[in-house]
């Protein structure tokens, strides 16, 4: 048998919350061979250990955090880490990610993975090192926010000991589980949020305020050390060149031209163009002129895209800037252009510690039902297009389950199954998961993409940034493959593990001989380009399989909501475009060709017996 590389620390550390018990389990070079690591592993974990029929708040549920084989080495910007669950969104295998120091340092433990399972008997954090984990009460952390909570478990820990510590936490969300509540990471220079799925609310489940991790001893090896770093150094000025906007600015500053292409949402997505003056008040020019006092970054990232921002009026210092996910989703789909207000909301939801994208689409979801009288007047305070202060409200309000933000807790899909029938035409997300700001009406590679996607509606999965570019933006000739290896991309990304902005900037948009050379000097293996994509495809349907097992998965759930499906974008550049149904159809008949599935939209025992996944398979 071969060895496992020694960029892997070799182990996987399971943890019973219940007892408190820690078991180590040994990594098979064939299985780090296979997935990698990172996202990888967590779905080969949540395949193992959840049962199809577990409730995603039960405690048979995981919690995995995982790194991968090029964390802590001189490759880019592997400062990634993966959370995966099955989520309480979607139903289905979730994994998100996050930066930071906090994966930096649980790659020094030697724990490829830290799988925590069923639940605490009272209100816990986890404190992991080198040598295992321990459970410890952690009563006096009730009701404190995300931040509060890194600050407080962090000094607590670093007392001990002189080593460092580094934590993930959930907010009064989680513990309230909001079922988009997050994970935020609040290290010495920036933050890092696990934002999309409801880790924190999977965490609360389990009675885990946060986890923490001591800086260990583990330095891992890359197999051809000189290789390897003339590689990386020769992706540094394109890298650095690539980034200019995100160095800048920070992902605030897709604002302005993706407004100008008419395919930003705007109003819950009525219409897809803001006004040129909307936009600029909320744009990362604005926001770089104005509010922005340091900019922040991940360990071992040139990029530092990250920003922090202060706004004396809204009691702010040194807030994360608002990406532009978070931009979309709490002012353009809310119509308020009041971006100190946005900040507010956008604070809150991070401290709290809720998922912005979902959040604000939900929120946008009901403000559009009480436009058209599908929510009572008497519940529906607040829920004013344009209405920056109540934005802020509903923020408290939905992690603290009060009132109307009760029902805005459960999501944008929960909230219309409680309204009249006609509230379904105002859903924007698939399959439970409210879309990020990419447009499935604008952009085809996102229709296809959003409607196969694993999470949902993510743009993590099928990735806009070459569709931007013009690439299967307007054309579905050849879009279902594009989706399909685009999907590939970035299962293989986030089991490296690589920030994806690093990844497309310096190494590649696609799978590529660069990928293949890295992953071959940092491992040792021989490999081919198609090896590599093989890894991305291999996890992409474990994740599937996943789903399919689950019953979320089949041609009835990849589908796209109404007014993606049947109400074209009404004015600006991008009028006219939409998914109608029979194009829909055409590109799933040819996806599911073209990845070996059945008309169902199921992994063929042939396909996963050719890419080593018939013995997963139940």
């Amino acid at each position: 048998m071969s060895e496992l590389p020694s960029v892997y620390g070799g182990e996987i550390l399971h943890v019973d919350l219940e007892s408190g018990e820690t078991d180590r389990e040994r990594i098979e070079p064939e299985d780090a061979r296979a997935l990698l690591g990172g996202n990888g592993f967590a779905a080969a974990q949540v395949h193992e250990h959840v049962p199809p029929d577990a409730d995603p708040f039960d405690p048979a549920n995981v919690v995995v955090f995982a790194v991968g084989p090029m964390n802590a080495t001189p490759f880019q910007s592997t400062s990634r880490g993966v959370v995966g669950f099955v989520s309480p969104m979607t139903n289905g295998f979730f994994d998100s990610t996050f930066g930071g120091t906090f994966p930096r340092a649980q790659k020094t433990t030697g724990f490829e993975a830290i799988v925590l399972h069923g639940e605490a008997p009272e209100l816990s954090t986890v404190c992991v090192d080198e040598e295992g984990a321990t459970v410890s009460e952690a009563e006096e952390l009730a009701g404190l926010d995300t931040y509060e909570t890194c600050e407080a478990v962090r000094e607590r820990e670093e007392s001990e000991d002189e080593s460092d510590v580094h934590v993930v936490a959930a907010g009064p969300a989680g513990e309230n589980r909001v079922r988009y509540a997050c994970l935020v990471h609040r290290g010495r220079d920036r933050e890092g949020v696990a934002g999309r799925g409801g880790s924190g609310a999977v965490l609360g489940a389990k009675n885990v305020k946060a986890v923490a991790v001591r800086e260990g001893s583990f330095e891992p090896e890359v197999a051809e050390e000189e290789t390897f770093r003339e590689l990386t150094m020769s992706r540094m000025q394109p890298l650095m060149e690539e980034t200019e906007m995100l160095q800048e600015y920070g992902t605030s500053g897709l604002v302005n031209p993706v407004n100008e292409m008419g395919k930003l949402g705007v109003r819950n997505n009525q219409s897809e163009q803001a006004d040129p003056e909307f936009a600029e008040a909320i744009s990362g020019e604005t926001l770089k002129e104005e509010y922005v006092t340091e900019d922040t970054t991940c360990a071992n990232c040139a990029v530092r895209c990250g920003k922090h921002v202060s706004v004396q009026s809204e009691g702010m210092t040194q807030a994360k800037i608002p990406e532009f996910e978070s931009l979309f989703g709490t002012a353009t789909m809310q119509a308020v252009d009041d971006i100190k207000r946005v900040m507010k909301a956008n604070d809150l939801c991070d401290r709290l510690g809720m998922d912005t994208i979902s959040w604000g689409v939900t929120v946008a979801f009901a403000r559009e039902c009480a436009e058209n009288g599908l929510i009572d007047a008497d519940d529906s305070a607040h829920l004013e297009f344009g209405d920056a202060d109540g934005l802020v409200e509903l923020a408290r309000q939905t992690a603290a389950r009060e009132g109307i933000g009760d029902e805005l807790a459960a999501g944008s899909f929960r909230l219309a199954a409680s309204l009249p029938e006609k509230a379904e035409r105002y859903l924007h997300g698939a399959k439970g998961l409210e879309f990020a700001a990419h447009s499935p009406r604008g952009l085809k590679g996102m229709s296809i993409g959003y409607a196969t996607s694993t999470r949902g509606g993510s743009h993590h999965d099928t990735r806009p940034t070459l569709q931007y570019g013009g690439e299967h933006a307007e054309t579905t000739d050849g879009t279902a493959e594009f989706a399909a290896r685009s999907q590939h991309f970035t299962a293989l990304g986030d089991s490296l593990t690589q920030c994806r902005f690093v990844s497309e900037g310096g190494w590649g948009k696609r799978i590529g001989d660069r990928y293949r050379d890295a992953l071959q000097a940092a491992t040792g293996w021989e490999l081919t380009t198609e090896d590599v994509e093989t890894i991305g495809e291999r996890i992409y349907n474990l994740e599937r399989l996943i789903n399919v097992e689950r019953g979320v998965a089949d041609r009835e759930s990849d589908t796209l909501p109404h007014r993606v499906l049947h109400e074209p974008i009404p004015d600006g550049p991008a009028a006219g475009m939409h998914c109608p149904p029979d194009e829909l159809a055409a590109m799933l008949a040819e996806y599911y060709a073209y990845r070996g599935w059945d008309e169902d939209g199921k992994p063929t025992p042939e396909t996963l017996e050719s890419l080593g996944l018939d013995e997963r398979a139940g």
